[in-house]
C-alpha cells in the first residue's frame, strides 16, 4: 500500500491498550541512509495546537508499535505513562498458534 505524508496527516492516531486517541499526526522521522520509516510523531495530550511546536512534549510512535494503517484512523500500541514517556510493554503472552507451530 502506497500512501503520503499528507494522506497520513489527515488519519486519527488511537491507541489500542487504552483506546484514547492521541491526535493526527505533526511528523515522520526517517533514517535518511536507509531510507527507513523510523516512527511517527503526535502532539502530547497536554499541550495545545502551536504550544507543541516549542514545548518539544511530542509523543513519538516507533514504526514498530504501529498495529494498521486504514482508510481513516492509524492503530498503534503504545504503552504511556504518567509523564507521556513511552515504558516498555508488559511480556507477551504465549500464542496457542506458536505453540502449534512447534
Amino acid at each position: 500500500m502506497e500512501t503520503t505524508f499528507l494522506e497520513l496527516k489527515c488519519k486519527q492516531v488511537i491507541n489500542v491498550v487504552d483506546g484514547k486517541t492521541l491526535g493526527r499526526i505533526i511528523d515522520i522521522v526517517m533514517d535518511i541512509k536507509t531510507c527507513k520509516i523510523l516512527g511517527l510523531i503526535v502532539p502530547s495530550p497536554t499541550c495545545g495546537w502551536l504550544s507543541c511546536f516549542r514545548s518539544g512534549k511530542e509523543i513519538f510512535i516507533p514504526f514498530d508499535c504501529i498495529c494498521k494503517i486504514g482508510v481513516d484512523v492509524i492503530l498503534v500500541e503504545l504503552y504511556i505513562n504518567n509523564d507521556h514517556v513511552k515504558s516498555p510493554p508488559p511480556p507477551k503472552k504465549p500464542d496457542c498458534k506458536d505453540e502449534c507451530k512447534k
